[in-house]
C-alpha cells in the first residue's frame, strides 16, 4: 500500500506541475516564434523570379504546366529564373517527353492553402493545364490553421483543376524539422504538425483523383544532412540546389499523372489508393497549439 500511495502522489505532482508550467510553455513558444521570425527575416523580398515562359521551346508539340501554392511553388530564394520549381519542373519534362513546356505560375509567396481559390480565380476561362503541381502547407502550420480547414481547400482546388481537365500532383507539406533557425520545443512541434497535414492532404489529395508527393519522405532528409546547400540565404526556404532535388522528387508524379510511366515509386501515391506508413503518408494524429501558443515564423 505505501508504493501505491507514492505512486499516486507522484502522478498528482506530476499533473499539478503540467497546469502551473502550462502558460509558461506557451510564453516560450511565443518567445521563441519571435525569435525564429527575427532570424529569418525577408532578405529574399517577397517576389520569385519570372519563369513563365516555354521551356525547351524548339521541341515543338507544347503542353501546359501550371504551379499553385505558397513561395515553394513559386520559386522564392532562386536567384535564377531557370532554377525555380517550375522552371525545374517545366524543363524535367521536356527532357524526359521532348516536349515543350509552357509554364505558368499562379503560386504566390506567402500563401495558405485558403489562397488557391484565388489562384484558379485568376486564370484564364478557357485556360486547361495539362499537370497542375500544387505545393501548399507551410504557412497553414506556422499560422496554426485547423488541419480540416487546410485540406477543405486543397479538396475544392483539386475538385476544380480536375473540372478543368488537368491532372494534379499534390507535393504535401515538407517536414519543418529542417528549419534550423526555429528553436526547440517550437521545431519538434512544426515538425509533428507539418507532419499531420501533410498526412491529411495525401489522403484527400488520392481521394479526389490526384497523385501525391510526400516531400518530407522524398526530399526532406536532404534538407535535414545538406541545410547550408539545400537552404537559401535566408535558411528557410530553398536554394537553387534544393529546388533541382525538389523537381527531381516530384517529376516522377507528374509522368505518372501524364500517363508516361507506370508505377509510382517509394513517397508517391496515385489516385484512389491507400495510404501506406511505410510510404511516409501516416502520421498518428497531435493535439493542435492553442490559439495563444504563439505563431511560427511564416514566410
Amino acid at each position: 500500500m505505501p508504493r501505491v500511495r507514492s505512486v499516486v502522489i507522484s502522478a498528482g505532482a506530476v499533473a499539478v506541475g503540467l497546469s502551473l508550467t502550462a502558460g509558461g510553455a506557451r510564453e516560450l513558444l511565443r518567445r521563441q516564434a519571435a525569435i525564429a521570425r527575427r532570424a529569418i527575416g525577408k532578405p529574399l523580398g517577397e517576389e520569385a523570379p519570372y519563369a513563365d515562359r516555354t521551356w525547351k521551346a524548339s521541341y515543338g508539340d507544347r503542353m501546359d504546366l501550371l504551379m499553385l501554392g505558397d513561395s515553394i511553388a513559386a520559386g522564392l530564394g532562386a536567384e535564377r529564373r531557370k532554377d525555380t520549381l517550375g522552371a525545374r519542373l517545366a524543363r524535367g519534362l521536356a527532357k524526359h517527353l521532348h516536349r515543350a513546356v509552357r509554364l505558368r505560375t499562379a503560386a504566390i509567396v506567402g500563401s495558405e492553402s485558403s489562397a488557391l481559390g484565388q489562384q484558379i480565380d485568376s486564370l484564364p476561362h478557357d485556360y486547361v493545364p495539362d499537370v497542375a503541381v500544387i505545393v501548399i502547407g507551410g504557412n497553414d502550420v506556422t499560422h496554426r490553421v485547423p488541419v480540416a480547414k487546410s485540406v477543405a481547400h486543397l479538396e475544392e482546388a483539386i475538385r476544380r483543376l480536375r473540372a478543368r481537365g488537368a491532372q494534379v500532383v499534390v507535393g504535401t507539406c515538407p517536414d519543418l524539422r529542417a528549419i534550423r533557425p526555429v528553436p526547440q520545443p517550437l521545431r519538434t512541434i512544426g515538425s509533428r504538425l507539418s507532419r499531420q497535414l501533410a498526412a491529411a492532404q495525401a489522403r484527400a489529395a488520392v481521394a479526389g483523383g490526384a497523385h501525391a508527393v510526400s516531400l518530407a519522405h522524398v526530399v526532406g532528409p536532404l534538407f535535414v544532412d545538406e541545410p547550408d546547400q539545400m537552404f537559401s540565404t535566408d535558411r528557410f526556404h530553398p536554394s537553387a540546389l534544393g529546388y533541382k532535388r525538389t523537381a527531381k522528387a516530384l517529376l516522377p508524379s507528374v509522368l505518372t499523372a501524364l500517363g508516361m510511366q507506370d508505377e509510382a515509386p517509394y513517397g508517391h501515391l496515385v489516385p484512389d489508393s491507400l495510404p501506406d506508413p511505410a510510404a511516409g503518408f501516416v502520421v498518428e494524429p497531435v493535439a493542435e497549439p492553442a490559439e495563444d501558443a504563439g505563431e511560427g515564423p511564416g514566410g
